[in-house]
């Protein structure tokens, strides 16, 4: 298992739904061409949090979007710098950039890089 984890947490309009899935699964395949050891997307399905704040709210999500919680594994930071310096470079990210039009609301996505605490 790698020790670097880039995460995300997103909305997408539920009506697209579909056409997201596609995205992320190429994505998906560009980021593991590039050197990620595992690539997820996973739709929120429980947003209970009895006295915490649930996704839904800290992410501000409208009625009419699923909440989106991804993250891509890689070996170091080294190694994400690395393939992230790739993939912005591959071309089949600028093509998907025309797909993602309306679908992601780059300014609600919250982004990080994480160092792994514990790995059981």
């Amino acid at each position: 298992m790698g020790d670097y984890i880039d995460g995300f947490v997103l909305t997408i309009p539920k009506a697209r739904l579909a056409d997201y899935k596609r995205v992320a699964t190429k994505a998906g395949r560009i980021w593991r061409d590039h050197g990620a050891l595992e690539y997820r997307e996973c739709i929120l399905e429980d947003p209970a949090a009895p006295s915490m704040i649930p996704f839904p709210k800290l992410i501000k999500a409208r009625p009419d979007e699923v909440v989106v919680f991804s993250w891509a594994i890689f070996k170091t930071r080294r190694q994400r710098d690395a393939a992230n310096r790739k993939i912005m470079a591959d071309p089949r990210v600028a093509a998907m950039c025309e797909e993602t039009k309306g679908l992601v609301d780059c300014k609600r996505m919250a982004y990080g890089g994480f160092t792994n605490l514990v790995s059981l």
